[in-house]
């Protein structure tokens, strides 16, 4: 556990887990990856009685995405066992329903997480990217998979090779996010939201959510496929000069989301 994911468990058999470190914009650790899937993992548990997940930031943002110095610590030592690859995998096979309530920053992980949840309320300042070619890496958490599948190719293609930002309303013409909600009323709808999944006959609901949710084998390999080729990315000249750039606190690779981690 990490004081900077908070877990509580609400009212309605929802289960709030919230990032909190906001004066790193809640740029995610291994330890706050590990407590995010010890939460999912616990949800799922028999008994548990948590019937829905919620996912929020803290402070007017979600979060800008790794912790690039923590990240890269890791990853040098075996990027298989990552704590962020290990997160990613257990979205693929949470039977637990997740809801996330994105408020400011989405950046990486931070938007491709909410590929997988099953509602998806943004504030009007929500802003999602995923600059992993900026940063000389690829997509992940099957983002390569399921994007495209939401959005048609080019405009996948688009978000993915170019990077570029989309903001709240965009998110909901896209079909990456329910609604948008005033951010003062964002936490609250969410888990609302998860109260009312949380309150449906556990057995239809899971069986509805299997066949939206689609074949999760497939899900898993791509989410295999990617981790190779993560992990050859990011022992890349190119991947090793834009974290040195970014760690110096020099200039920031074009398009790259740097400023947003810190």
């Amino acid at each position: 556990m990490t004081e900077h994911v908070r877990i509580t468990d609400e009212p309605g058999g929802v289960r709030l887990v919230r990032l909190a470190r906001p004066e790193k914009k809640n740029a995610l650790t291994g330890a706050m990856y590990d407590a995010m899937r010890e939460a999912l993992e616990a949800a799922d548990r028999d008994g548990s009685g948590v019937g829905a997940v919620v996912f929020s930031g803290a402070e007017g943002v979600f979060t800008a995405g790794n912790d690039i110095a923590d990240f890269v610590a890791r990853a040098e030592r075996s990027f298989g066992e990552a704590p962020s690859l290990r997160f990613i995998r257990q979205l693929a096979v949470t039977r637990t329903p997740m809801v996330a309530a994105v408020d400011g920053l989405a950046v990486g992980v931070g938007t491709t997480l909410t590929l997988h949840c099953d509602l998806v309320y943004v504030a009007p300042a929500a802003t999602f990217r995923m600059p992993f070619v900026d940063l000389g890496l690829v997509p992940e958490a099957a983002s390569s998979y399921l994007l495209p599948r939401r959005v048609g190719v080019p405009k996948a293609t688009e978000l993915l090779l170019l990077g570029e930002a989309y903001g709240a309303d965009e998110a909901v013409r896209l079909g990456l996010a329910n609604a948008v909600v005033p951010a003062d009323a964002l936490l609250e709808h969410a888990l609302a939201q998860g109260a009312k999944l949380a309150a449906k006959p556990p057995q239809a609901l899971a069986a509805a959510r299997r066949l939206i949710r689609g074949d999760r084998d497939a899900v898993r390999a791509a989410m295999d496929a990617e981790a190779e080729a993560f992990d050859a990315a990011l022992r890349s000249e190119e991947a090793q000069e834009a974290f040195r750039r970014f760690l110096s606190r020099g200039a920031a690779p074009k398009g790259a989301a740097t400023k947003a981690a810190q």
